[in-house]
């Protein structure tokens, strides 16, 4: 599911950033997620990190079961990630807190031996040309969310808080997506779709799909306590 098979996303500046393959987890800009690791390369790209800025790129293996994966196993769209805390366990494995702050492309990956380091280039939100379609892209985003919420009560408050102060579109279609119980596959795609207009109608979908799937769970909690 790269970009280049569906369109080609806007590009803003290039860095070179430690990367950090990961397994069966996609991390949305905006995110704050712990992490384990144990694996030495990976250990490697975490500790060259915390050298400098403590940014690394976050991109997702294609398969999880790769356990040293290649270039051509890693997906290009990530997330660079900032690292907020690094703790070192007994076990010799390493937790590690990482805030999403902005989607990445890799462009080429570059000579190093110890760990992966690749040539990312920034992508950049969306932004609409109006204000009025701000404002309406962030409504209906809202709308579907506070419906999301009555079928689904294990959101913590403060989350659902922080929701609601959200005023740029970009920024709320990525904060919701991170919460949405999707596959693999699916958040992938997600973070793909970098156009804020994209997300609204994936994170729709996927609510009306939770909505459907609480009533339906429903009905068979009363058939099951019918039938004693």
């Amino acid at each position: 599911m790269f970009f280049g098979k569906k369109e080609d996303p806007p590009s803003g500046p290039v860095m070179a950033l430690p990367l950090l393959p990961l397994r069966d987890v996609v991390v949305f800009p905006h995110m704050v997620v712990p992490l384990f690791v144990g694996r030495q390369r990976s250990i490697k790209a975490l500790e060259w990190a915390m050298k400098s800025e403590k940014k690394i790129f976050l991109a997702s293996q294609k398969s999880a079961q790769q356990t040293t994966p290649e270039e051509e196993d890693i997906f290009e769209i990530g997330t660079v990630g900032q690292i907020i805390q690094m703790l070192k366990l007994p076990d010799n494995t390493i937790k590690v807190f990482v805030e999403g702050r902005q989607r990445g492309q890799i462009r080429s990956f570059l000579e190093t031996e110890d760990f992966f380091n690749v040539e990312v280039a920034m992508i950049p939100d969306e932004t609409p040309e109006r204000e009025v379609e701000i404002r309406a892209l962030v409504r209906g985003l809202k709308e579907v969310f506070e419906n999301y919420l009555a079928y689904n009560k294990k959101l913590p408050q403060e989350f659902i808080s922080s929701v609601r102060e959200v005023t740029d579109p970009s920024h709320l279609s990525d904060i919701i997506a991170g919460q949405l119980n999707l596959k693999f596959e699916e958040k992938q795609d997600l973070l793909e779709s970098f156009s804020p207009r994209k997300l609204r109608s994936r994170v729709k979908k996927q609510m009306e799909k939770t909505q459907k799937d609480y009533y339906l769970n429903e009905q068979m909690r009363a058939i099951q306590k019918e039938m004693g």
